[in-house]
């Protein structure tokens, strides 16, 4: 790779979401914002060969409003463009393109991300639209994530932007009213992102990619959005389960909480998370993520799997019911208990559930897991109605290599 194309390529990475939200700012279109700003990069690759401009971000943000005024102009909707055309065109006149401050280009990602994650988007389209417009990645890069084609991916987002424009999708930060329900649901978004690296449902079971784009994206809204203590309890989150990552596989295996080699845990995650955590829970009531990580912090913090505080995250996954209802979390609080009053009080609470969760994988995990512990022959029958619901190697091979431990 040349000088030029790698500065490219690293200017994509850091600044791209950044230049197409200060595109949209002036066009109010996404589609068009892309197009030109994708342009702009092909042109840059042409004409920086001679070497780089004072500003890169300038040059290409000015180049990408000649497209689009080129675009309108050409455009059979001119009459309806007048009012983004004239800002294209003082903005025009008013930029130089060696600016050496890019300081000068507004940084409107806020906006872009909450028009990324709106409701009105099913919750795949938001995922792919904020990976693709904020986070970076590439349509085949999301596509392989998502198990679908380079084809199927592209058309998903061309129709996400048209019903952003169709539907009247403002491109602006919501009213104070609105804003809590409409962060959480950027939250989720950004969660979401960071759990399909951190347990993929494509192979490999880990995407490391997809973490940090999820803890860099958490980042950026906590510096847009500051003293936010959701914000930062999704950020502990993360980087607390980051922390554990290198120790979570074995021979491509998960490898349980109780075998995991704490000494690959990696201090300087765990101590940037704890701070985080410490920082959330002092601003008031706290939220689904704060709690979690609250209890992602007791496990980082306990020297070994005995010395875990369980009576402490059994009655914090307690109070994480009162905010989200999620068979996870019931299953993770009786796993928990299981630990403070014995596998047999556990086995008890989870055979309540068996109506409801009988088609539930986690569900028959913990049985297995459960029994195993209480050396009830019964165990090898509930591990291989987990293994018969499971769908991803990694957590196949652990599953298998309990069943056979049972069955030697």
């Amino acid at each position: 790779m040349t000088e030029t194309a790698a500065a490219i390529n690293t200017l994509m990475s850091d600044d791209g979401g950044r230049l197409l939200a200060a595109l949209m700012a002036e066009l109010r279109d996404f589609q068009l914002a892309e197009d030109c700003l994708q342009e702009a990069w092909a042109s840059a690759v042409i004409h920086w060969q001679r070497g780089l401009p004072g500003s890169p971000q300038g040059w290409l943000l000015q180049v990408a409003r000649r497209k689009a005024i080129d675009h309108i102009r050409r455009g059979k909707n001119f009459r309806e463009k007048q009012r983004e055309l004239l800002i294209l065109m003082e903005h025009d006149q008013a930029a130089s393109a060696d600016e050496s401050d890019d300081s000068v280009i507004p940084d409107e990602r806020l906006r872009l991300i909450f028009t990324c994650c709106h409701p009105a988007l099913d919750e795949t389209t938001r995922i792919a639209l904020t990976l693709r417009s904020l986070g970076g990645m590439t349509t085949p890069e999301i596509a392989r994530a998502f198990l679908v084609t380079e084809d199927a991916m592209a058309q998903r987002l061309v129709r996400a932007k048209h019903k952003i424009s169709v539907a009247g999708i403002r491109y602006e930060v919501p009213e104070a009213d609105a804003l809590p329900a409409r962060l959480n649901s950027v939250l989720d978004i950004i969660y979401l992102i960071f759990n399909e690296g951190y347990a993929s449902r494509a192979e490999p079971y880990m995407r490391p990619e997809f973490c940090d784009e999820a803890i860099r994206l958490a980042r950026l809204l906590m510096h847009l959005m500051t003293g936010e203590p959701a914000i930062e309890g999704l950020l502990a989150l993360m980087l607390l389960h980051q922390a554990r990552a290198p120790a979570r596989l074995k021979d491509d295996a998960l490898v349980p909480l109780d075998e995991q080699d704490r000494a690959l845990w990696s201090k300087s995650l765990i101590k940037k998370g704890l701070v985080h955590v410490k920082a959330a829970l002092s601003r008031g009531l706290p939220d689904a993520y704060q709690i979690q990580a609250a209890i992602s912090a007791l496990h980082c913090e306990a020297q070994d799997f005995a010395a875990t505080d369980w009576a402490q995250i059994a009655a914090l996954y307690g109070e994480l019911t009162r905010h989200k209802n999620n068979p996870v979390i019931e299953i993770n609080r009786i796993a928990a208990l299981s630990h403070v009053h014995g596998p047999e009080l556990a086995l008890e609470m989870l055979r309540g559930l068996e109506d409801d969760f009988k088609a539930y994988q986690p569900f028959h995990a913990l049985k297995a897991d459960l029994l195993r512990r209480l050396h009830d022959p019964a165990a090898a029958q509930a591990y291989e109605a987990a293994l018969a619901m499971t769908k991803n190697q990694a957590e196949w091979k652990f599953l298998e290599k309990r069943l056979l431990a049972l069955q030697a």
